[in-house]
């Protein structure tokens, strides 16, 4: 909003108060006056002379004094509106000073009016102004309801909720005719709310009624308006609001709302993580300002899902310099633009190259040397690696090996690998790749150098490149059908975000040779998560959208695995971050066995799987599933 527009909205605030504040005073004057006039009933000339003269010669400043004190108490400041409860309460307060000031007044001799005319005075100078000031918003709705200015067409809401947050909707539904909506019915669990009214609009019965409200009302919109609602009671209703063909909105947490102040505007459309049913992931935040700030953080793989939200949680954590390296231009260039315009003041560098290329990597961080390096650059689709495999051994595999040598010789404090879930007990090359990569890591920690060498594994993240979300929701927008491949077939789920910041968090506990384990929750059937989207898309499944079973990929399993058997878990201080112990082997025959691989991948053998298998024993790719 300009400069302009901002003026103006405050000087249109500012004379419609001015407006109040005389009418105030206008009402307060006559107000006594009216008490006068009835205590003489209602006959002018049987008043007499002495109190017209009184009344005329304090009348006037006892209702600029009076006006004063409501704008102290703040009775002016609010949006005429949306004018409520504690408005008015501000109201009274302001008229009870007053009349404790008039009541002292009187009691010193000084009242030299009939009590009556106080009493009465001070009675209808309050009524009046409460009166004054809910008419404008009484006035809009009156207006909006007898001259239609809705258009004919207009969603017809339900709210799940019947309290205050639900009462601000209502409100604001019905003023704001721009929005086009009407609240038609409220459902809450709470027995003592059943067949209630809330700003007019009954609550026709509990979380069981929604499927059956909704179609008795013709509801378009179905708004979730519980802040204190816990993640599982938020799942449960919405997983039973997805059952409707109605468009389904959320108001944002308590933890999420900045204010106490709720509109329309912090509706959103309910996403699938909505129905995750657990509290949003917290870290120690100080803990990763102190990890990243002042410091030289590289991110290889820096355009990608995973890269590019380590990008911007990095750049929220002051370091000296965030160093992003992608060999796609197209990603590196997004995230370069959208971190300018956010950070202006961010010191960044975005460079083109591969991890594959040791004389980049060399130069890279010889010329910058980075005190952190995060390795997120991979091959990770697994059902193309299964026919590239050698591709997947030349970038994952070798160049992790490459950039983590560059990175030991340059004097790299922290070198954090981002792995998968999909490197326990692999059944395809991406994740025995990956695992390979981990085998790595640990090798380079125990060469000595002042590198410490982690991982970081975790499952599937929410909305990530080539994830199951974007595919689904391409799908339905053609209109089917949804493809699973598994009706059986589940996967452990968090959003990137959360991903990244427990990423960080782990590298902050990091010493150097560990595997940490995100705790990803309870794991999702893929097959519900499907016909989630489809309903939260307003269709039916298998009746407006269709779900197709494909059968499995070559390398895809049913379950992923987040720990192998030889590996042990030690808790950290926060209780989502576990740690693997490093399993025993040989890192002279293992440097052998890379070089092994990379002539293979280089000459482009066909036989690069079995040599996988013979340096990962959990890798059987004669056993995918």
């Amino acid at each position: 909003m300009n400069q302009e527009k901002i003026t103006g909205h405050y000087w249109g605030r500012t004379l419609r108060s001015i407006v109040v504040m005389a009418l105030d005073a206008l009402w307060i004057v006559t107000a006594f006056f009216l008490a006068l006039w009835l205590r003489f009933e209602f006959r002018i000339a049987a008043i007499p002379a002495v109190y017209f003269s009184n009344f005329r010669a304090t009348i006037l400043w006892w209702a600029l004094a009076s006006v004063a004190m409501l704008w102290l108490m703040g009775g002016y400041n609010c949006i005429w509106r949306y004018v409520g409860i504690r408005d008015l309460q501000r109201l009274l307060y302001g008229h009870g000073i007053m009349m404790v000031i008039g009541l002292v007044i009187i009691v010193m001799g000084n009242g030299t009016m009939p009590r009556s005319y106080y009493c009465m005075g001070f009675v209808l100078s309050v009524v009046g102004s409460l009166v004054l000031h809910v008419s404008y918003r009484v006035l809009l709705q009156v207006y909006a309801e007898l001259f239609n200015r809705r258009p004919k067409s207009i969603d017809r809401v339900m709210i799940v909720g019947a309290g205050g947050a639900a009462q601000s909707l209502i409100r604001e539904f019905s003023v704001n005719t721009r929005l086009n909506a009407k609240v038609e019915c409220l459902v809450d669990d709470s027995p003592g709310k059943q067949r209630m009214y809330l700003e007019g609009v009954r609550v026709v019965g509990d979380r069981t009624a929604i499927p059956a409200a909704a179609k008795r009302y013709n509801i378009d919109r179905i708004v979730f308006a519980i802040p204190s609602a816990t993640p599982e009671q938020r799942r449960d209703i919405l997983q039973i609001c997805s059952t409707t063909k109605c468009k389904i909105q959320v108001l944002p947490s308590l933890s999420q709302l900045v204010t106490e102040e709720v509109s329309v505007s912090q509706l959103k459309d309910v996403e699938v993580q909505d129905l995750l049913g657990r509290e949003p992931i917290r870290v120690n935040v100080d803990n990763i300002l102190q990890f990243i700030g002042g410091k030289v953080v590289m991110v290889t793989g820096g355009g990608g899902s995973i890269g590019s939200e380590l990008c911007r949680q990095i750049a929220k954590s002051n370091p000296k310099l965030l160093l992003i390296f992608d060999v796609y231009e197209n990603n590196l260039y997004d995230i370069q633009m959208e971190l300018q315009r956010a950070y202006p003041e961010l010191n960044l560098v975005a460079l083109v190259g591969s991890v594959r290329n040791t004389a980049r990597m060399e130069s890279v961080l010889g010329e910058y040397k980075p005190d952190i390096v995060f390795h997120a650059a991979a091959h990770k689709h697994v059902p193309l690696m299964e026919d590239s495999p050698n591709e997947a051994i030349k970038n994952n595999v070798l160049g992790t090996y490459k950039t983590a040598i560059a990175a030991a010789k340059h004097g790299v404090k922290k070198f954090v690998l981002i792995s998968t879930d999909k490197a326990v007990n692999p059944t395809n090359i991406m994740g025995a790749s990956k695992r390979l990569c981990e085998m790595v890591v640990q090798m380079m920690n125990r060469r000595g150098t002042e590198t410490d060498f982690v991982a970081v594994r975790f499952g599937n993240v929410l909305g990530s490149n080539g994830s199951v979300i974007p595919l689904f929701k391409k799908q339905i927008a053609e209109g089917g059908p949804v493809t699973v491949t598994h009706p059986d077939i589940i996967r452990y789920f968090m959003t990137i975000p959360e991903a990244v910041s427990l990423v960080l968090q782990a590298s902050y506990y990091a010493k150097g040779g560990e595997i940490f384990i995100l705790d990803m929750g309870e794991p999702v059937r893929i097959a519900d998560m499907a016909r989630n989207l489809i309903r939260l898309s307003g269709y039916e499944p298998d009746v407006d959208i269709k779900i197709v079973y494909t059968g499995l990929r070559p390398g895809e399993k049913l379950f992923e695995e987040l720990l192998m058997k030889e590996e042990g878990l030690k808790s950290t201080d926060n209780h989502l971050i576990h740690i693997g112990r490093p399993i025993e082997m040989d890192d002279e025959l293992f440097t052998q066995q890379l070089e092994r691989l990379r002539h293979a991948c280089e000459s482009e053998s066909e036989d690069i799987k079995d040599i996988v298998a013979e340096i990962v024993p959990t890798y059987h790719p004669q056993k995918a599933q």
